[in-house]
């Protein structure tokens, strides 16, 4: 599909086609890139910060096999339900195909919240993690998708809001009564896109500075981001409604949860003190087990070793302690640091280079 979007006031003009590519018949929409482009910085820089929470970057991967395809079926499912009449056939009987037929749209990012929240809860109970700390580190990734992800709507030229005539009004054609029709709309996607790109960089600094307990940046995000999608969903056209009211539910939902997490960020920053040591990150730290690495200096391939095993040990967690045995170091003396190193109760564990024999 293709399409022209201008935004006179600005003097800007683009001409728009869905499709990227096609693979053996098959259309690649920009959509599906724009949102997979999203999806992997998301998980890049979880995986870059998640130090910073005390989660392990295997942990992330682990949990993402999980909740990415549950994740799709909650969105979808939440879309279902609140607009179960599309996918009634003539008499009246459930259309169960077209339900399953995601590539025609229909997602709702609240359903899949939801199901990302219940899902991070299963899994931090099941590897027991913390899941307030989890859940911390994962709103970043929802800023980051949403953020991207709504260009994917400017492609495709879809959630806009109603007639406006602001300097960054967006100018489209539209179907109105069954007539094609020159309309210019608030452009909301990209309000929405810069609510949680600002969004993005107020948690930054205040998780760097300011995080005080587990939950904080959970709490911050259902802030932030519900009275963000209050506001902007009162803008918008094609809003899922409470059935037959004209009620908006992601509006309700927005401000709903937004009071709640306000409430909440009040009650525990204001009347209750935090103890730095209960955060997770400083609990999982203090509980470190501590590992020596012992290696041959100036061996190449023992470097790479110990660079491999650093990095894999501090992903974990780990305290390292290193000994880089000269050159030339007797079989003996090597076994006599290593019978001391593994005498030590304050060691969990001591890895060898095993050096290859020419």
């Amino acid at each position: 599909m293709m399409g022209t979007v201008t935004f006179p006031g600005l003097g800007l003009e683009f001409h728009l086609n869905s499709i990227a590519f096609r693979i053996f018949g098959w259309p690649v929409h920009w959509y599906g890139i724009i949102i997979a482009a999203g999806f992997l910085l998301a998980v890049l820089y979880c995986c870059h910060v998640s130090g910073r929470f005390g989660i392990k970057q295997d942990d992330i991967i682990d949990m993402l096999f999980f909740a990415v395809p549950l994740c799709i079926i909650g969105a979808r499912l939440y879309y279902i339900i609140f607009y179960l009449d599309l996918y009634r056939r003539e008499d009246g009987s459930l259309d169960f195909g077209a339900m399953v037929r995601i590539w025609d749209g229909g997602l709702a990012i609240y359903g899949g919240v939801i199901m990302a929240v219940i899902v991070l809860f299963v899994f931090c109970r099941v590897r027991k993690i913390k899941f307030l700390a989890f859940a911390d580190l994962g709103v970043y990734g929802m800023l980051i998708g949403q953020m991207i992800g709504r260009w994917g709507n400017f492609v495709n030229i879809e959630a806009y809001g109603g007639p406006t005539d602001l300097p960054w009004r967006m100018g489209i054609y539209a179907y109105v009564d069954g007539a094609r029709q020159y309309m210019e709309v608030h452009p909301t996607f990209l309000y929405e896109s810069l609510w949680n790109l600002l969004g993005f960089v107020l948690l930054v600094v205040i998780a760097r500075k300011w995080r005080k307990f587990d939950g904080q940046m959970f709490l911050s995000y259902f802030a932030w981001y519900g009275v963000g999608r209050g506001f902007i969903e009162g803008l918008r056209t094609d809003s899922l409604y409470f059935f037959n009211t004209p009620i908006r539910v992601s509006q309700v939902f927005g401000f709903v949860t937004a009071a709640i997490a306000i409430v909440l960020l009040i009650i525990n920053l204001g009347f209750r003190k935090h103890d730095p040591d209960d955060l997770w990150v400083n609990r999982v730290k203090k509980s470190a087990r501590r590992v020596a690495l012992v290696y041959v200096e100036g061996d190449p391939a023992g470097a790479k070793w110990l660079k491999e095993q650093s990095r894999r040990l501090t992903q974990e967690f780990a305290k390292l302690e290193t000994y880089a045995l000269p050159a030339g170091t007797s079989a003996e003396e090597r076994d006599e640091l290593l019978t001391a190193l593994k005498e030590r109760e304050d060691l969990s564990d001591v890895l060898v280079y095993q050096q290859k024999q020419p």
